[in-house]
């Protein structure tokens, strides 16, 4: 059995990248099975005008268009920030095995915030949920993105 491995740093380093482009600093990297980058990404949402370009949509769909699937059973979402509903949807349809992430979204989270997405009957599928993955550091990268702006 191979020890655990956090892909939290590749999360972050995606978030940050995001921060530098003017956008929400989102990031985050899709392991599959074999372990290996499937795929990364941070939020594009400004850069592509697409309210749908969240860091965790780019690497499902990524992933999804490589492997010619529809879906990605086996394969772990690590990302910085509590998925919005949108995108808790989306990691239920595409069957997304586990999901870690950083920091919890009191104001837009949508798995243990808000309608809590994975708690509904209508959820087909219900992937392992690890929270608290370095919160703090992504939790920082957000609020001093924020109070950059508000200067």
């Amino acid at each position: 059995m191979s020890p655990f491995l956090s892909h939290m740093d590749l999360a972050l380093a995606e978030a940050r990248a995001a921060a530098a482009r003017g956008e929400v600093p989102v990031g985050a990297v899709l392991i599959a099975p074999d372990g290996s980058i499937a795929a990364r990404a941070g939020n594009r949402s400004r850069e592509l005008s697409d309210p749908t370009a969240h860091a965790e949509i780019l690497v499902i769909r990524e992933a999804c268009a490589r492997l010619k699937t529809e879906r990605l059973p086996g394969f772990d979402l690590w990302v910085s920030l509590e998925p919005c509903p949108m995108c808790a949807a989306a990691l239920s349809n595409a069957r997304i095995r586990r999901l870690y992430y950083g920091a919890g979204d009191p104001k837009s989270g949508g798995i243990a915030q808000g309608p809590r997405i994975f708690s509904h009957a209508q959820c087909h599928h219900r992937p392992e949920v690890y929270d608290g993955q370095q919160a703090g550091a992504a939790a920082r990268l957000l609020s001093e993105f924020f109070a950059r702006r508000r200067d």
